[in-house]
Order: C-alpha cells, then structure tokens, then sequence
C-alpha cells in the first residue's frame, strides 16, 4: 500500500510538472524579395490564441502591415503564392476596426525604425498553431505564412487595408 501511495505521489508530480512546461516555440526564417534573411519569427500555442515575437530587419522604415496568409508558400514573386489572409468565417471582411471584419490572418501593423530593424511581441486571438477551440490552424494542411506588406494596414479598406506590396514572407508549416 505504501509503495501504490508512492506511486500515485510521483505521477501527480510528473503530470503537474508537464502541466508546467511551456509550449514549444516554432521559429519561422522570414525571407525578402531576393531570398535574403528579413529576420526571424516566433510562434507559441497559447491556451486562446498564438504568440508572437517577430524581429524584422532590411525593410524600409515606418509602418508596414502584418498578415497571416492561408497558404505555407513564398515561392512566387511578390509572395503571391501566399494566397489571401486566413479567414475565421466564409464571408470575408477585413480589419481589425471594420465592425464586420472576421479575417483571423488580422494582425496590427509592425514599425520600422530608421536602421530598417523592427521588433514586437503581440497576441492573435483569432488563430491557433494546430486548430485549437473554434479558431483556424495555421498548421493546417497546406501551412500559411506570415507577411508583412510595404505599407501600413488602416484595419478598415478592403480587401488589405490600403498595405501595398508583400516584402517579406516567412512559411508557417503544415501540421
């Protein structure tokens, strides 16, 4: 019996332990329009949504937007093999201030400063690494990919907020 009591202490420290430990992090390598590094980005599950901590480099300074896309592909030119941004519902509107927006690949724009670095860590509530609860996965079966966009994202024009061009692209496996 003492053995058993043991035994049952030891368990319900090791799940606890495993109840402790903090999600892996998936880093993603963020490329530019020539193939070159445009910095690195970190994924963690979070029990409602995804952490980010993206660290930007060789862009142009100021405010660019910042998109998960539906497809884990920067292949083609322009990172239009991307596709569009990831969708929370099959009507789709974007914006994070547009009242009608639903787009879960909405993300809040990323600043640049002068020596073309940027960092932010920022939450997305509207997604999830694997399909957890009722949001979308961004490890789904093609993957998707974050983008950043040339210009600033004014969460409320259609159908990208006003943002311009893809310049760097980093591909989110799939699962």
């Amino acid at each position: 019996m003492k053995y058993a009591v043991l035994g049952l202490i030891a368990a319900a420290a090791a799940t606890a332990a495993l109840a402790a430990t903090p999600p892996a992090n998936l880093r993603i390598d963020l490329k530019n329009s020539a193939g070159g590094s445009a910095g690195t980005l970190t994924l963690s599950e979070a029990p409602n949504g995804v952490l980010l901590r993206l660290e930007a480099k060789g862009l142009t300074p100021g405010w660019h937007g910042l998109h998960f896309h539906e497809k884990g592909d920067c292949s083609a030119a322009g990172f239009t093999s991307a596709g569009a941004h990831v969708h929370g519902q099959a009507s789709v509107v974007h914006g994070l201030l547009n009242p009608d927006g639903n787009e879960a690949g909405d993300l809040p724009n990323l600043h640049i400063a002068a020596d073309g670095a940027g960092a932010v860590e920022l939450f997305s509530s509207y997604t999830s690494l694997k399909g957890a609860g009722t949001r979308p996965a961004l490890m789904d079966a093609d993957g998707s990919a974050l983008v950043i966009h040339a210009g600033p994202d004014d969460h409320m024009s259609q159908p990208i907020g006003g943002a311009g061009a893809r310049v760097a692209c980093g591909v989110i496996p799939k699962g």
